[in-house]
This record gives structure tokens, C-alpha cells and sequence, in this order.
């Protein structure tokens, strides 16, 4: 298998959710031995905290579950639908958002939600965001994008994708 297969995470600021979700899926696929047939990024739908680090909480509580996210936040782009294989965006109001940025509607079913990945959260449609949150959503949220990250490279094994 020569092409990595291409994933991209998206939230609203890319400071919270979507580089967490980037961080532990990288986390995971080097874990596995399989981070070298993985390329994994993260994206937001909103501009406003470009070249910022992720959330300071975010960052201390991917720490303390061993991952270290370095990512840089960057707005989605036209090029990204072309670029990466599966979207995967962190709720309603982020779905909505890249289907109306993407260039065609074949591109736009690369679009996935996260939740649809989650064994262990089936009743939560969607990650809440939690930038608002005290330690706890930080928490759950980690939780969620751990159990939706497993739940991804199952369904990429079975696809015979990595």
C-alpha cells in the first residue's frame, strides 16, 4: 500500500475538538504500528484562531492521557475536499458548514459525523463543544473522541483502507 489514506478532523476553531481528535487518532495509529499508512489533520470552520495552539485545557487533558497536540489552527479550504478522504466534523452546525463549502456534491460525500464512529456513545449525536465547559467537558469530550477514534480504524481495517 503505497498512498496513506487521508483524514481530516473538523470543529468550529480547530482549538478544541478537532486537534484533540487528530492528536489521539495519531496517538492510536502509532500505537498500532500503522501511523506511517495514516495521514491525519485537522481544520476549522471558522477563521478566527489561525496559527493558534490548541485550548490550554484541551492540551493538559490530552496530556494526561499521554497525547501531545502541536497542531496549529487552520480554516477548512476549497483544496481539502480533493486533498483528504473522509471529512469528519464534530457536530450539526460543522455538517452543515463543510457541505455548503464543498465544491461538488460527490466531494461532499467524504463528509462524515464523528459520532457515526462511536461504539461507546451511541446515544450522543454529536461532540459538544467545550470551550465553555469546565474540566469535566474536556473530559467527556476526550472520551467521546477516543471511542469515535477506535470505532474509525475499525471501519478503515474492514474497508481494507490501512
Amino acid at each position: 500500500m503505497t498512498d496513506k489514506y487521508k483524514i481530516l478532523f473538523v470543529c468550529l476553531g480547530n482549538i478544541c475538538r478537532s486537534p484533540a481528535a487528530e492528536g489521539i487518532m495519531r496517538h492510536m495509529a502509532e500505537r498500532e504500528g500503522i501511523g506511517d499508512r495514516l495521514e491525519i489533520d485537522s481544520a476549522g470552520t471558522y477563521a478566527g484562531h489561525r496559527g493558534e495552539l490548541p485550548d490550554a485545557r484541551m492540551r493538559q487533558a490530552a496530556a494526561r492521557r499521554g497525547v501531545t497536540l502541536t497542531h496549529r489552527s487552520r480554516p477548512l479550504c476549497e483544496e481539502d475536499f480533493e486533498r483528504f478522504d473522509r471529512i469528519i466534523v464534530m457536530d450539526d452546525m460543522n455538517y452543515e458548514n463543510v457541505h455548503r463549502l464543498a465544491p461538488s456534491r460527490e466531494l461532499a460525500e467524504r463528509i462524515y459525523r464523528m459520532t457515526e464512529f462511536c461504539r461507546r456513545h451511541p446515544h450522543r449525536s454529536y461532540v459538544p463543544d467545550p470551550y465553555y465547559e469546565g474540566r469535566e467537558g474536556f473530559e467527556l469530550v476526550l472520551d467521546m473522541l477516543e471511542d469515535g477514534c477506535t470505532g474509525l480504524l475499525e471501519t478503515l481495517k474492514k474497508e481494507g483502507r490501512i
